[in-house]
């Protein structure tokens, strides 16, 4: 016999006596001692003996005998208030009219007795249940009052469930003392016994008042914004501060609803959340043959976790380092045991491995990840970007063409937006290779163009946190350097919602935000390690780097920007492909094969991307002026004549 059913067994025992002395208690109230034995007594026990049993059998159907008590909520008290009320009213109308009618009393049982039965019986009932409960409450509430002084951000829903767990859990050593928010109707109030202390703006003195050693935040769906002043206040005052997870957090099932964490530089740009239409994705996705080129990365495996979730019927991970194939299909494993897995370690340039891959596994999808993205390497490694960016993005598009694959989504850049570096133009053709053969061959295939990802490998944040635990310094290339940034999990999302939009060639760009400042980016890191600027760690400006842009854009220039049915996903209409762009892109190819140099290959880039223009390629029109105005020629003439001379270098 195990310990909840000796519990509710007690319980049941409980209940048949506090009902006997109910009962004799309203008779005695109602007469006003006890002379109503004599007169009353063979009525009483009729009365108590029927409907006892009966009470007793509504509580045990409304499930009264099979909770946990101790740990009882609104919800148990619901029950009771309900279970009493059913019972109640049956009593009554046994005492009234049932039993004198069958003749099992020769009077009914007066309207005062059942009265007074009722509202004892119930509230005897919920008394004998909450009393241990509010004793087992105090008891924790007097265990953790000797804890750390914590300070809750926001009385709501989120910080009263992070109010329960402290008062709860005297593991925590944790003391809430108050919450804060910016709802005036709440200031003054209590929630849970704890009051509700002020605004947001008045925390430097709340906590200074209160002499808080902790902060929570616990509003899940706060922008950065407000986050951001609420970390820098703490900070300031020499608070630890930590916070609930957010809604993805919770759902991935990475996190529970109780658990705390520091805050994290993506808290600090948060954003609304995303509503994704899960309906369009199954579709899309369920049940069908689902290939992920870049399984491995950063976003091909957050691709990876969130397709596997919607029911594919079969995934093949594609990558080329056999190291993160391997973690994210174990990962993946373990997740979706059910869900059947292939890998593939493969290079997207080998034209004959992954036109043989894509005719065995003929997928329904193809979300083409793999890419070198990291600008100051392609810089030095032309020929690197080209072949893995245009020819393999290239190779995979026709392969899929031939497997009659009718879904394509290529993950591009905001870099491919007026590009100033090589990684930015080759993504830009890619983009044009995915418009042409959705265009030639009436298929959905798009482009998704985003920014810089939070935590992404080689990206900022990992960079800057190395530095800070180096002791610095942190080096950013320049102060007024901004950069739009998404997580993984959002990006991702809203990749796979851009995969169910459009008829085909469109370039679908993601809702980023407002842009954020590289500079104000380290310093928050700098904050939340617990050090400051300029006395623990140093932010040194080193320069803008090979092919780095001071703002990155969304749309060139003309192109036509169009909302979609999902307001964080808009529609570019690009300006229409060069005619000639096919052959200049088969032109590149053999360039390419036959390893042609790096001016030669720049050619070919500048001949399919006009705006792409590097600062080295600006240094050369301005040695190419100095010849020409020597001349008298004009600096539009300069700019024309090197133009003329790069195309003839491509017509050869």
């Amino acid at each position: 016999m195990t310990d909840r059913q000796l519990r509710n067994r007690h319980h049941l025992l409980i209940d048949a006596l506090l009902l006997v002395v109910s009962g004799l208690a309203a008779y005695t109230l109602r007469f006003e001692g006890l002379g109503w034995v004599d007169a009353w007594g063979a009525n009483a026990l009729t009365f108590l003996l029927v409907t006892i049993p009966l009470r007793l059998g509504v509580f045990y159907l409304f499930g009264m005998y099979r909770s946990l008590w101790y740990l009882a909520s609104v919800s148990e008290l619901d029950r009771v208030v309900r279970a009493g009320i059913v019972a109640g009213t049956l009593s009554t109308a046994f005492g009234l009219l049932v039993l004198p009618a069958i003749g099992w009393m020769d009077t009914r049982v007066p309207i005062g007795v059942l009265g007074l039965d009722f509202a004892m019986t119930c509230g005897a009932v919920a008394m004998s249940r909450f009393v241990p409960r509010l004793l087992w409450w105090r008891k924790r509430c007097r265990a953790t009052a000797h804890g750390e002084r914590v300070l809750i951000v926001g009385a709501g829903q989120a910080g009263q469930m992070t109010a329960r767990e402290l008062t709860g859990n005297p593991r925590l050593q944790l003391t809430p003392v108050g919450f804060v928010d910016d709802d005036a109707s709440k200031h003054g109030q209590h929630l849970m016994g704890i009051p509700v202390l002020g605004a947001l703006a008045d925390l430097p003195s709340i906590l200074l008042r209160h002499s808080v050693n902790q902060l929570i935040i616990a509003m899940p769906s706060s922008p950065g914004s407000v986050v951001r002043e609420v970390v820098r206040a703490a900070l300031d005052a020499g608070v630890h501060t930590r916070t609930m997870p957010g809604l993805y957090e919770i759902l991935s099932g990475k996190q529970g609803v109780s658990h705390l964490r520091d805050v994290e530089i993506q808290d600090l740009l948060r954003r609304a959340p995303i509503d994704t239409d899960l309906r369009a994705i199954r579709k899309l996705v369920s049940g069908k043959q689902v290939v992920i080129t870049g399984a491995g990365g950063s976003i091909g495996s957050e691709l990876c976790r969130q397709i596997a979730r919607v029911g594919p019927s079969h995934m093949l991970l594609l990558g080329h380092g056999e190291n993160s194939i391997f973690e994210i299909l174990e990962e993946l494993r373990d997740r979706v045991p059910t869900l059947r897995f292939s890998c593939v370690i493969a290079d997207i340039r080998d034209q004959a491995r992954i036109e043989a891959i894509f005719q065995r596994f003929r997928p329904h999808v193809v979300f083409h990840a793999a890419a070198h993205k990291h600008v100051p390497l392609m810089e030095e490694n032309i020929m690197e970007a080209v072949t893995n960016n245009v020819i393999g993005t290239q190779i995979v598009l026709n392969a899929a063409v031939r497997a009659e694959t009718p879904n394509f989504v290529l993950i591009s850049s905001d870099k491919a937006v007026r590009p100033s570096s090589i990684m930015g133009a080759t993504k830009r053709i890619a983009e044009q290779i995915t418009q042409i053969a959705a265009e030639t061959y009436g298929q959905h295939y798009v482009s998704v163009r985003f920014g810089n990802v939070l935590g992404s490998r080689g990206s900022v944040v990992p960079t800057f946190l190395r530095q800070i635990r180096a002791g610095g310094p942190i080096t950013v290339t320049d102060p007024d350097m901004t950069r739009y940034f998404l997580t993984i999990p959002e990006a991702v999302q809203l990749v796979m919602q851009a995969a169910t939009l459009g008829a085909g060639g469109d370039v679908f760009v993601l809702d980023m935000g407002e842009p954020v400042r590289i500079a104000d980016l380290a310093r928050d890191l700098i904050r939340l390690s617990g050090l400051q600027e300029g006395r623990d760690v140093e932010i040194c400006y080193t320069g803008r780097r090979a092919g780095e842009k001071l703002f990155e854009e969304v749309f060139f220039q003309g192109e036509e920007v169009v909302a979609t049915s999902h307001p964080k996903v808009l529609s570019a209409r690009n300006l229409d492909v060069s005619s000639d762009a096919e052959a200049t892109i088969d032109a590149l190819v053999r360039a390419a094969a036959r390893n042609a140099s790096d001016e030669e290959l720049v050619s070919y880039l500048r001949h399919l991307v006009p705006e792409f223009q590097r600062p080295q390629d600006e240094a050369l029109v301005g040695d190419f002026d100095d010849v020409v105005i020597e001349r008298g020629a004009s600096r539009d003439r300069a700019e024309a004549l090197l133009r003329e001379s790069l195309d003839s270098r491509l017509r050869a």
